[in-house]
């Protein structure tokens, strides 16, 4: 394996602080359209009472992420991670386009049909989050671990976006006529805005960075075959792994991706425990259990927004050396130990006030940021770049296993109440 550490990029290279704002603006569109969706629940739980909005959108998202994802993973060697990206991006200024269009059909009525049309939306979003996030975490692992510490950072930061926006818009239609309807058009423009200007960035901006090309190309003479249309984007042509196979062949020999799988298992096992808790209980959890209180209608806002605030503020954590968790036991230990806040959530839904509710709903994203990132950054570390990418792809896959698993769990809370 190559020391990546050793080999870093040299110091006269430009676009470091410039790509670290792109990457932070994809994660953001990795998951704007998606989060606009959960933080939209309150207009859906209007529109469909009966239905479980916060819980189905959710479940139905999931397969289509995981599955197609899994695909993806095994496959990773072989895709142009440039078509991928791309792919992804579009499609999610499509369907986020599509449920405005929609919602401006029906008028903003409910219904059997506005719902399917919506549950069928959900699934395009997880198919695009899978091209998406795999892609991108993969492509950026071989990279500085800023570029993935930023991405990561831009994931959190499309929840808080998109809560904060949701706030704005419902507080700026709440008096008026049909407000929630209003202020309901107004965030899914804005949201198929931003995926639009996601495929601008990836497409035009960050390939033709300095040091984006300096380690795709490293990347290349490591033997990887999927950055070749990235390369040419930021006009660097030509076949540089063959130039190397003739110098050494044995530099484009790799580690399968089942012996990634093995050698990082505990890495693996991190991530899905952290997104298997953390959506046991966000949003479904939040948004349908935790009773009435003097907040009314905005409590459920207010938590995900509370969630979503220290979840971003957690990703940015690891940044400081001294408090950054690498070791893999601690970091086991460590999301193992956060299973106790489900019977602390379930005991403070049930007896205590909304003040110990926020608390615990900012300790659940503050924890799930910052593992999130201690795990992301330190997996890859020492790896060749083809082989970075590959673990960064099923690092993804089993952080969308967990969500997947949560999102299915979240509907044991409904055990014992009335559908």
């Amino acid at each position: 394996m190559a020391d990546t550490e050793a080999n870093g990029a040299p110091p006269n290279l430009q676009g470091k602080y410039t790509a670290m704002i792109v990457c932070w603006l994809l994660g953001n569109g990795c998951l704007f359209s998606w989060n606009s969706m959960l933080t939209i629940e309150d207009y859906y739980v209007t529109l469909f009472p009966r239905y479980h909005p916060s819980r189905v959108l959710t479940l139905v998202y999931q397969p289509f992420a995981l599955g197609t994802l899994a695909v993806l993973t095994y496959k990773e060697a072989k895709i142009n991670t440039r078509q991928r990206n791309l792919f992804g991006y579009a499609l999610f200024f499509i369907s986020a386009l599509l449920v405005l269009v929609l919602d401006l059909a029906t008028s903003g009525k409910g219904g059997i049909g506005t719902y399917i049309g919506i549950c069928i939306l959900s699934g395009a979003f997880g198919v695009a989050d899978a091209h998406v996030q795999g892609g991108m975490v993969g492509d950026l692992s071989f990279m500085l671990p800023e570029f993935v510490q930023s991405f990561l950072a831009g994931l959190a930061a499309s929840g808080i976006l998109t809560s904060g926006l949701r706030l704005i818009t419902k507080a700026a239609f709440e008096n008026s006529k049909d407000g929630l309807h209003k202020g309901a058009i107004l965030f899914f423009a804005i949201s198929a805005f931003f995926e639009l200007l996601c495929v601008f960035l990836y497409a035009f901006i960050f390939p033709k960075l300095p040091i984006v090309k300096y380690y795709r190309s490293k990347a290349a003479s490591e033997g990887s075959k999927t950055v070749s249309a990235d390369l040419a984007a930021g006009g660097i042509y030509g076949e540089i792994r063959n130039e190397l196979a003739e110098e050494d062949p044995k530099k484009l020999e790799r580690l399968s991706t089942k012996e990634l799988l093995f050698q990082n298992i505990d890495y693996a096992l991190d991530m899905f425990l952290i997104y298997l808790l953390t959506l046991s209980i966000f949003p479904g959890f939040l948004s349908e259990d935790t009773g009435s209180h003097s907040l009314g209608g905005w409590y459920a806002l207010v938590l995900i927004a509370m969630y979503n605030a220290w979840d971003l503020i957690g990703r940015y954590i690891p940044l400081i050396k001294c408090i950054k968790l690498e070791s893999r036991r601690g970091l086991m230990m460590a999301i193992i130990s956060r299973f106790i806040l489900i019977p602390a959530f379930y005991f403070t839904a049930k007896y205590g006030d909304q003040g110990w509710m926020i608390m615990l709903t900012s300790f659940l994203g503050l924890t799930n940021g910052y593992f999130t990132v201690c795990v992301l950054t330190s997996a890859p570390r020492g790896y060749k770049g083809p082989e970075q990418n590959a673990l960064g792809n099923i690092l993804v896959l089993f952080l969308l296993g967990g969500i997947f698993a949560g999102v299915t769990s979240d509907w044991l809370w409904l055990i014992g109440k009335a559908w």
